[in-house]
This record gives structure tokens, sequence and C-alpha cells, in this order.
């Protein structure tokens, strides 16, 4: 665990929104704003205060597990493991293109710092799951968080890993909603209503706290008190706004998977930097 100075985790999640916009670009090249942004601040404090990470050695195996199950949001990641210097920082203006170890989805094989690959949604919460279990079965101090995207709750193979994990007592292993309540096409109200999520993570055994996902000091408690709890997993209700730092991206749908404009790539800085 590293020093808890909220400024600086601040500082460093709006650095990440920097890195977002700058690997999205100004030219019209489709990225991941919507959901990489509203992700950023909960990114920000598992890598910069609560996990224990060696970016000199990734496959350390005293290290904490970071799994984003919203693969397709990957540029947070990237940005987060940027900063840490997990890879030099220019690659991420290489993102998406052929031959980058930067792709569009994480790659374990291509990444240094990603542990799965995700991205086919639904998938990412077993695979924590079985990590958080060999974990428990060789007597590891390491933990497991895995960040699931609101939207993604609409898959069923989320609810089998729930069941699986409460069954386990997986106490080693903390999920994370993005709860930004839009996704690719419209609200999920809209969409594909799922109810209310602290109810229902509740009733499949796991301790649930509910957050403001951009609030820091809330974020980094949080993830303390899910340290606490014993017998049962945690789930981290982080409630969350969709493009968040971006203004004209607020909450919107179009910028799930979009291009920017020169001037809307300069426009995207500009609000980062007042936020």
């Amino acid at each position: 665990m590293q020093e808890k100075d909220y400024q600086k985790l601040e500082e460093k999640a709006k650095q990440i929104r920097h890195d977002i916009v700058d690997m999205v670009g100004g030219s019209g090249k489709a990225g991941h704003l919507g959901g990489s942004c509203s992700s950023a601040d909960l990114v920000a404090a598992l890598y910069f205060y609560k996990m224990k990470v060696n970016p000199e050695n990734p496959d350390d195996p005293n290290r904490d597990r970071f799994l984003l199950s919203k693969g397709h949001a990957a540029l947070v990641q990237y940005a987060a493991l940027a900063e840490l210097n997990y890879f030099d920082k220019s690659e991420i203006y290489n993102v998406k293109t052929l031959k980058s170890m930067l792709q569009g989805h994480p790659d374990r094989t291509k990444t240094p710092g990603i542990e799965a690959n995700t991205g086919s949604l639904g998938q990412g919460l077993s695979i924590g799951v079985g990590i958080a279990l060999g974990l428990k079965m060789d007597n590891s101090k390491s933990r497991v968080y895995v960040i699931m995207g609101d939207g993604e709750l609409a898959e069923g193979q989320i609810w089998e890993a729930a069941t699986a994990a409460s069954n386990y007592k997986l106490d080693n292993l903390v999920g994370i909603v993005d709860a930004n309540g839009v996704q690719a096409t419209g609200p999920i109200k809209e969409r594909f209503d799922v109810g209310d999520l602290i109810r229902k993570w509740e009733a499949f055994g796991w301790h649930v706290i509910d957050i403001d996902g951009h609030n820091m000091r809330e974020i980094c408690d949080a993830l303390d008190e899910a340290e606490t709890i014993k017998g049962r997993p945690t789930l981290i209700h982080a409630r969350t706004v969709k493009g968040k730092g971006v203004h004209f991206a607020e909450g919107q749908a179009a910028f799930h998977n979009a291009g920017l404009t020169q001037e809307q790539y300069e426009q995207a800085h500009r609000d980062i930097d007042n936020n």
C-alpha cells in the first residue's frame, strides 16, 4: 500500500485522462473514451495507492492482480501502466496499430502488466475467481481486483462467477462495478435493466460498498474496507459518469467508442485541466 495522498491520486487520475485522450487522438480514429474516463479514478487508486505491483518484474508472484473485465476500456489501463513505466510512454501513440503492444483489448502476450485477455464481456470475473482461488490454495496474501461495466452485468456468466466466489469464500477478491449508467447504444435502463445492483450482489453473498466513483477518499476507504472483510468477497458499486472529465462527452453514448476531431481533442485536454 502506498501513501494515501488524495491530491496526488487525483492528479494521477487527471494524467490518466490526458493519456486516454492522447490515445484516441484528434484524427477521427475511434476509441473507447467514455468508459475509459469513467474508470480513471478507480484505476488511479488501484495502481497508485492500493495494489502491490512491480513494473520491473511484472510477473512477481507476490503481486496483486488486476483484471479489466470491460476490456474495451483498455486505454485506462494502458495509461496507468505507462505512468508506472511498465513500458515506454511513447507506446501510447501507437495504440491499435499493426504490431503495436497496445491493442484495442488487453492482451497478456503483448503488454507487460496485463493479467488476462479480456473484452469478451462477462468473462473477467470468472477469470478473477479462478486466480483468487488459486492464490488461496497457495496460501498467498495477494489480492485480485476486477473492474466490470454495469452494462456487462447483463451477461449470465457474471452471476455464475458471483455465486462461485461466494461459495468459495473468496475474501481476497474485490469486484468493482463502474456504474456509469450508459452502454454502447444508450442508457442501460432503456436497454437491459438488471435492477437493483446493490441488493443483487448482497443476495449473492457479497459484502457491498456503495461509493461515488469519482471521490478519491471514498474509493480509497472502500478499498481499505474490503481488506477487512473475511469469509466472503467484496463488491464496490462505484457510481460514475460516462466520459468523466471531458464535458462534451459526459453521459453520452455517442462517445462510448468514437473518434475526436482536432477541435474536440484540444477541448478535451482543456476540460480535463479545468475539471
